[in-house]
């Protein structure tokens, strides 16, 4: 189950994300530890 909706980021979870400044609902999670 995936949840692209909205991106959430914990402090220590080390996440590569790429957010486009023009469109923020297509910003995905391109890598995750």
């Amino acid at each position: 189950k995936m949840r692209m909706h909205y991106i959430r980021i914990l402090p220590g979870d080390k996440v590569t994300v790429e957010i486009s400044p023009y469109d923020l609902s297509k910003a995905r999670i391109t890598y995750r530890h």
